[in-house]
């Protein structure tokens, strides 16, 4: 059964255009904020990965602008997995505004598991512990 993770930020001003609008692209980077703390949550971290020698970069980005949040709004951010196979992963987003549940924008990150030298691997053989967490938490698994 898939589970939910969720983290809250406050859009700093940064984050925003001359409008005080989220720039589009800052989305991107709470993605990576929600993926970051969706990994700690579950007991692993970028860090410990990387020191293994593991790399998870992204291999395809999708993303829906739905309303835009403003400076000092303060966000929710919803990560999930929803796929999980042998060689990639993609994570699942949904940004709303905290204090009225308004949606911003929805999301995915595809994900492959790769050495130092750029090699694809397949996770059930390099983090088999991680691959069954992961499975187990998966929307679908493919």
């Amino acid at each position: 059964m898939a589970e939910f993770y969720e983290v809250e930020l406050r859009v700093r001003y940064q984050e925003t255009d001359q409008m005080g609008v989220v720039y589009h692209a800052n989305y991107l980077n709470w993605f990576e904020v929600g993926r970051t703390e969706w990994l700690r949550e579950y007991g692993m971290s970028y860090r410990i990965l990387e020191e293994q020698g593991w790399l998870l970069p992204v291999t395809e980005v999708w993303c829906k602008y739905h309303a835009s949040a403003k400076y000092d709004d303060l966000v929710r951010i919803k990560i999930w997995i929803d796929t999980m196979s042998k060689l990639r992963m993609t994570f699942g987003y949904e940004v709303t505004r905290a204090t009225d549940g308004e949606k911003l924008v929805s999301g995915k990150t595809e994900h492959v598991f790769i050495n130092r030298e750029g090699q694809v691997q397949r996770i059930n053989r390099i983090l088999p512990e991680l691959y069954e967490l992961m499975t187990q938490k998966a929307v679908s698994n493919t």
